[in-house]
């Protein structure tokens, strides 16, 4: 990868009811998952610098689009990454939403697709099993892509069919960006031949350097003989990172965490069957050492840390740049990264880390956003 390329930093807003989640500490008296309260973390979000924030989805909790149309309606650079899953939306009405929201925020909306798990069946879903998942997930980002791009666009697939379909408006066309991106993630081989064919951007979780180094080569070899017709992928990380002033204070930080994870669930490990393939990757690490790569930490997956979660990147900011900076050389230019509590990290994270890892580019736009509140 290139020194020069300028990587997307984005933040993650927690989408709950319920407060606690990863041990926030906001509470219900302050407002937890009002709309005033998810606008100000949109706004601290914008006034830290980075580029916007993804927004999770699974039944039980808000609806990730209205929320992310909210967010959108009350910033001004903000850019949700709005999660969905295929089995939730049909294609056209997805596109249409989505180009909508897209011209109505002047090109701020980001796409994750999600194709993991759920309560299926409280919405109605029948397809459990992970091969036709998949396939319905191709067969949803290749014809959201036709209707953004194409005229009366005719499809006939096994999961999805429109016939002389237009969407109306259009997405908002930027330079060197006339759509949505579209964020994948997944590590079966049904997710990554998906990944490698459809996805713009393929999210990794917090693996190490050298089975993340791994799958994009085997995501590059997959583009070539998959015949992809779409621009080259591109790679993205999701991970926590806990950074401190110290790298002293962050181990500390960072095992009194863990201690406190495992006095609430006990001593013993996650791994269950039906865990999705990332997840358990992630899970094996714990195997091979509490802390890989200098700073990537292991235990909290041991305790009940999923997803993003399941290791932490630890230290200090120039600890954590730097391993953030591996990554980069070996071809991840996006970072979704978070910590908790969300509200005080956003703006400890993103001093820290957003100047390492975009010199020249945060001091105006955290200036122009500061300005523009006070």
């Amino acid at each position: 990868m290139s020194a020069q390329t300028t990587p997307e930093l984005l933040w993650y807003l927690p989408n709950f009811v319920e407060t606690g989640h990863r041990g926030d500490t906001a509470s219900a008296e302050e407002g937890y998952g009002t709309l005033d309260y998810q606008v100000g973390l949109a706004e601290a979000v914008e006034d830290a610098g980075w580029s916007g924030a993804l927004l999770g989805t699974s039944w039980g909790r808000p609806d990730t689009f209205t929320v992310a149309t909210a967010l959108a309606a009350r910033t001004t650079r903000f850019e949700p990454l709005i999660a969905i899953r295929p089995g939730f939306w049909r294609p056209a009405n997805f596109a249409t939403a989505a180009a909508t929201l897209d011209q109505l925020s002047k090109g701020r909306v980001r796409v994750n697709i999600v194709s993991g798990q759920d309560d299926l069946a409280a919405y109605g879903d029948r397809e459990d099993s992970r091969e036709a998942r998949y396939a319905r997930t191709k067969e949803f980002m290749r014809l959201v892509r036709r209707l953004w791009t194409e005229e009366s666009v005719t499809a006939d697939g096994d999961h999805f069919r429109v016939a002389g379909s237009t969407v109306t408006p259009r997405p908002y066309a930027l330079p060197g960006r006339p759509r949505p991106r579209l964020y994948f993630g997944g590590a079966s081989p049904e997710a990554e031949a998906v990944a490698a064919t459809e996805a713009d951007v393929q999210l990794f979780w917090g693996e190490p350097l050298d089975g993340v180094g791994e799958r994009i080569e085997r995501l590059r070899g997959l583009e070539r003989s998959l015949e992809r017709d779409l621009a080259p992928l591109e790679f993205g990380l999701r991970i926590t990172t806990l950074v401190r002033g110290t790298r002293e204070e962050a181990w500390r930080d960072a095992e009194e965490k863990v201690r406190q994870m495992a006095d609430s669930v006990g001593d013993r490990e996650f791994r269950a069957g039906r865990a999705a393939v990332g997840q358990n990757r992630l899970l094996d690490l714990a195997d091979r050492g509490e802390v890989l790569d200098e700073c990537l930490y292991t235990a909290p997956g041991r305790y009940g840390g999923g997803g993003a979660g399941t290791t932490w990147l630890v230290g200090s900011a120039d600890d954590v740049a730097g391993a953030l900076k591996r990554y980069q050389d070996l071809g991840v230019t996006h970072f979704v990264l978070s910590d908790t509590p969300y509200r005080t990290e956003v703006d400890r994270v993103g001093k820290a880390l957003i100047p390492r890892l975009r010199p020249g580019v945060t001091d105006a736009l955290t200036g122009s956003n500061a300005t523009s509140r006070t």
